[in-house]
């Protein structure tokens, strides 16, 4: 059997209060737990508060496939809470502020899992108070040179500015955003967001990212339940989407990363919650799906 692959979630670990219920969540640690779930040795990189939120989220990550061991306990800020309400069917979020994450620390067990990554990805959000995005970018620098960084931009207004983006960017060699985002980002960037057909549009905006950042290998651009497009250097491709009945929204070549990252998103986004339980049959079956 080969050796795991070491893939770390660096940042935001929070509770979306919904009004059904708290779901647990926070994109990096979402990314951790998926990545567990494929086999790998994923850890969380986060900070929590010394609460009943803070033991509620280290209870249900006791029943995930992510290591949670190196989460940080901080003894005077809150967990980390994000208020969803719904306006004509569209969540509209409430992010608390301060939260434990706004604190990550830069500690030497930290520094020692990324010196050996494999994987890490990290996102805008975590990175909205300086303490944070000093840790993050420099942990992020400590990864090894195979290392795939992958930058998930995850717009929350108004806690992303332009030198954030640029800086991420700078760092990382994978590029995730959605369709609204990307021309977001291009716009922060001063880079034109929409020249060309209209059907190209998408294509050309994810070129342009790769021509602005060497470090850059891949931009990966979802479009909701019409797929996703991945584009490099050399080669892109569309997929159209795996249709499935939504239940939450909220969490190799071209051809094979683009199956496998509908199907793997489909498949969460039938599910409530962002880390909904995987029974082996349903990730036997996807995978089967994915590689036939």
């Amino acid at each position: 059997m080969s050796e795991r692959h070491l893939i770390l979630g660096l940042g935001e670990l929070l509770w979306d209060l919904l009004p059904e219920g708290a779901q647990l969540g926070g994109a990096p640690a979402n990314f951790s737990v998926m990545a567990g779930r494929l086999g790998n040795h994923a850890a969380i990189l986060s900070r929590i508060g010394r609460d009943d939120l803070g033991r509620r989220a280290m209870e249900r990550l006791d029943a995930l496939p992510a290591d949670a061991s190196s989460v940080q306990i901080d003894p005077v800020h809150e967990t980390g809470r994000v208020t969803v309400e719904f306006e004509g069917g569209q969540p509209r979020y409430t992010i608390h502020q301060p939260a434990a994450w706004d604190f990550l620390e830069l500690s030497d067990e930290w520094v020692r899992l990324a010196e050996r990554a494999d994987a890490i990805c990290f996102g805008s959000l975590a990175q909205r108070s300086l303490e944070a995005r000093q840790t993050i970018q420099t942990l992020v620098a400590q990864t090894p040179s195979a290392c795939v960084r992958v930058f998930d931009v995850n717009l929350r207004a108004p806690f992303y500015s332009a030198e954030v983006i640029l800086e991420s960017l700078e760092l990382a060699t994978v590029a995730k955003m959605n369709d609204a985002e990307l021309p977001l980002v291009l716009g922060v960037l001063g880079l034109p967001a929409d020249e060309g057909p209209a059907a190209d549009r998408l294509r050309l905006g994810a070129l342009r990212l790769l021509a602005e950042f060497p470090a850059l290998e891949m931009a990966a651009i979802t479009r909701g339940e019409h797929g996703s497009l991945l584009a490099t250097r050399k080669d892109w491709r569309e997929h159209s989407g795996i249709q499935v009945k939504v239940a939450d929204t909220i969490g190799t070549d071209l051809a094979t990363l683009n199956e496998a990252g509908n199907r793997w998103g489909a498949w969460v986004a039938s599910q409530p919650g962002a880390m909904p339980a995987l029974p082996e049959e349903i990730r036997a079956r996807i995978a089967a799906e994915i590689e036939g």
